[in-house]
């Protein structure tokens, strides 16, 4: 399958089931490195309208942190953190944490 077919495939899902964010969470991980703003759109779209799905925060950080944008990726991280700490999610929990402490001596802030 190609990948604009997959893209077409996720964004008809999305279409279909707005309520699901797995298919959101999809859609911004396909356009990551082939488009960059809708990436972002996808990935606030994910953090602003479905806060409780885990799974956008670890990819989220990463993605904001590689756009430069070091304050939102250190927020999204710690947001992470402490929802992973609520659900009880403690293999998520320690990515989390792990991924937050390397993106802190990375970007050299305390």
């Amino acid at each position: 399958m190609s990948k604009l077919s997959r893209i077409e495939m996720l964004k008809s899902f999305a279409e279909q089931d707005p309520t699901n964010p797995f298919n959101w969470y999809a859609l911004a991980l396909e356009h990551q490195e082939s488009d960059p703003d809708l990436a972002k759109f996808y990935f606030n779209k994910l953090l602003m309208e479905h806060k409780v799905y885990l799974p956008t925060y670890y990819h989220a950080a990463g993605f904001f942190a590689s756009e430069g944008d070091i304050d939102k990726a250190k927020e999204i991280f710690e947001s992470g953190i402490r929802l992973a700490e609520e659900q009880n999610n403690d293999k998520t929990l320690k990515e989390l944490k792990n991924s937050y402490q390397n993106f802190l001596f990375e970007n050299d802030i305390d």
